[in-house]
């Protein structure tokens, strides 16, 4: 039980230390991409670490060996010395066979030329050279201290015994009682008389060295930090010089686009940064200046075409009067002047549509365009929208299809402009769809609703879908409106969808005809995730035949219950005229 506890306690301990990384590994990521002085400061510490840590280890391995070489050159002169003195010794020194006295004269000597005076240790080894030695007696070796004959490197006694007239040195480990420590050592041989040749070795631990070292390499490591603490501090400065005044540019930018557009950054001075203020107060005047000009010709604009479609409907007025006059007294005239009067009706039923046009125009520009929003079924919109068509379709031999759930597609809607934009998408189809079948489609999801408009006509060239929703805009100018089109249809069905926080969009392709899509928000304060119906009816008919696989895959045909309880559709169908 206690062994489960604490493996429970340190998992606990684990994830919240865990959990702690992980926020900050965010923070740090977030302030990453956020600040450009973070990425600025970073970035130079790190790129000032690299050098730093370039130069201080170039810097601190030339000082150890200049420390190493200065040690063994100091040392090799020292020993030097020592040994010449020492055999100096040997030679005036009585020999004879006593093995005993010999040893005595030669532990004292070894004695004698070791120290042991803190970083001035020096330990002396005297012992047989093996080769060519043919010495009557034989000593052991004689060492000074703890450092003795097993810390010489095997190979120094061969050189000193190869070449007996130089002097040899070598750098070792040696061991002090629990310190480990390089030392320089220097082999020379020595003639000791009765005992033959014996190499005098003089080992010089590098105490000082190492402290030297030591003290360099902790400089550095100060000295590196602090210098890349102050490197990033200096950064920062730099940094926030640079930086201040751009988000400062960045700031009144935002707020020139919310359009603040009295807004104005500080410039002093004659630097890089100044100039950018300038430039930019330059420009945000020159945009405030040219965004009132447009805003003054529009209002010239709005009132002239307002004003014009108002004073047009007293003569209108008075024309139509006239004009329906003379249409109904048509049979008492002449056969031409009674078609002349049946196109003057005509065209004066367009010029009123125009006019209409033009000041439902002038109100959305104005911005006074309200909604009057209702929950209401967009299917029988749909109904109604086609049932105004349903002459025009007869007359131009086209048979219309709406595909619709069976249930009622609520949404909160104002349905006379809802009406107005199918009743414009239908009667499009009809004038381009070249007598084949138009179909409309009615969707829905739990945020959306949706209406397509599909024809079989001419269709669309590349990237004319972005433009039949401009003001007077024809894809042929020599084709005539046998409809009575006003050029504006599109372009009011586009503001009334926007004004419903929907979308209407369109599709087409040079023979396959074009589809427009109508998506509006199920609620008044919604946001439109997706559309329920797709745009291209290439994906659509996709979408059908994966519907139609399934229902196959479940065994049912067009009559089963499956397709009557998840794919009931009512169908309207307007045939041909005879």
């Amino acid at each position: 039980m206690n062994g489960r506890a604490v493996r429970s306690g340190l998992a606990s301990q684990a994830s919240r230390v865990g959990s702690w990384l992980r926020g900050g590994w965010r923070r740090v990521l977030h302030l990453w991409r956020a600040s450009l002085g973070f990425r600025v400061v970073m970035v130079t510490m790190l790129l000032g670490i690299l050098v730093l840590t370039a130069v201080g280890t170039y810097l601190y391995g030339s000082i150890a060996q200049g420390l190493v070489d200065s040690r063994q050159r100091i040392a090799a002169e020292d020993s030097l010395r020592d040994a010449n003195d020492a055999q100096r010794a040997f030679d005036t020194t009585d020999q004879n066979d006593s093995t005993a006295a010999l040893r005595q004269f030669a532990t004292s000597l070894v004695r004698q030329y070791s120290r042991d005076a803190g970083n001035e240790t020096r330990y002396v080894v005297l012992s047989r050279l093996a080769n060519n030695n043919d010495g009557r007696v034989v000593m052991e070796a004689i060492e000074s201290g703890s450092v003795g004959t097993r810390f010489i490197p095997d190979e120094l006694p061969a050189e000193v015994a190869a070449q007996p007239d130089h002097q040899h040195l070598q750098v070792a480990t040696i061991e002090e009682g629990n310190d480990t420590i390089s030392a320089v050592i220097v082999g020379q041989r020595i003639d000791t008389g009765v005992a033959g040749d014996y190499g005098l070795y003089f080992i010089y631990p590098m105490h000082r060295e190492r402290e030297i070292i030591s003290f360099v390499g902790q400089t550095f490591l100060i000295g590196g930090a602090a210098l890349i603490l102050l490197v990033g501090a200096i950064a920062f400065v730099v940094t926030r010089l640079v930086a201040d005044p751009v988000r400062r540019a960045a700031i009144v930018a935002e707020r020139f686009a919310e359009g603040n557009l009295n807004e104005r950054m500080r410039a002093k001075g004659e630097d890089d940064l100044a100039r950018l203020g300038n430039s930019f107060n330059a420009m945000a005047a020159s945009i405030q200046q040219q965004i009132a000009q447009l805003e003054n010709l529009s209002r010239v604009q709005q009132r002239f075409v307002s004003d014009v479609s108002h004073e047009l409907r007293t003569p209108l007025t008075t024309i139509r009067m006239a004009g329906d006059l003379i249409h109904d007294s048509r049979g008492d005239f002449e056969p031409t002047v009674a078609r002349s009067a049946e196109l003057l009706r005509g065209e004066l039923d367009r010029f009123e549509s125009l006019l209409t046009d033009l000041l439902e125009i002038s109100r959305f520009d104005a911005g006074a365009a309200v909604l009057d929003v209702e929950a209401s079924d967009l299917c029988a919109s749909v109904e109604r929208a086609v049932d105004a068509h349903r002459t025009l379709a007869a007359r131009k031999g086209t048979q219309l299809r709406i595909e619709a759930p069976a249930e009622p597609v609520i949404a909160d809607m104002d349905s006379r402009r809802i009406e107005r934009i199918l009743r414009n998408l239908v009667a499009n189809a009809i004038e381009h769809g070249e007598g084949k079948p138009v179909e409309v489609t009615v969707g829905a999801n739990d945020t959306a609703v949706a209406v397509t408009v599909r024809d079989h006509g001419v269709g669309l060239r590349p990237g004319e879908a972005a433009l039949v929703f401009t003001r007077f805009w024809r894809a042929d100018p020599a084709r005539a409106r046998t409809t009575g089109g006003t050029g504006l249809g599109l372009a009011i069905a586009l503001e009334d969808a926007r004004l419903h926080a929907g979308r209407l969009e369109a599709w087409g392709a040079r023979g396959e005809g074009s589809c427009f899509r109508l998506t509006l928000p199920r609620k008044a304060d919604a946001t439109i995730t997706s559309s329920p119906l797709p745009l291209s009816p290439l994906a659509a008919e996709a979408a059908r035949a994966r519907t139609a696989d399934r229902q196959g895959g479940d065994g049912g045909g067009p009559t089963s219950r499956a397709d009557d309880d998840t794919v009931r559709l009512r169908r309207i169908v307007v045939e041909r005229a005879p």
